[in-house]
């Protein structure tokens, strides 16, 4: 009972933080972004020039990993939409879209 009250705890403070979160382990970064309702969703960064990456579901959340330690500006599309999430950094791209920018010094 108490392992299962912590994990409900740990599981508030996560989502809390909003729908967008990522986690570092070692050499990379796993992005995850909660959208339950979602079909499809597609991650794409300046990485790689910005190709596509399908992200994986698991359990109403959509999940990308990637190399850790470098910075990026990312945006993902979701269900034939753009979608950029709330996050600490923001670009305006060409386009006249928002991209989200991760920076590991920040």
């Amino acid at each position: 009972m108490i392992k299962r009250m912590l994990w409900v705890l740990s599981f508030s403070v996560l989502t809390a933080c909003g729908s967008h979160h990522y986690r570092v382990d070692g050499d990379h970064m796993t992005l995850i972004l909660r959208k339950p309702k979602a079909k499809t969703v597609v991650f794409f960064c300046s990485l790689d020039g910005f190709v596509a990456h399908p992200a994986t579901h698991l359990s109403g959340r959509w999940e990308v990993r990637l190399p850790a330690g470098n910075a990026f500006s990312y945006f993902y599309w979701v269900d034939d939409k753009l979608f950029t999430p709330d996050c600490p950094a923001k670009e305006t791209d060409d386009f006249g879209s928002e991209n989200c920018i991760y920076d590991p010094q920040r």
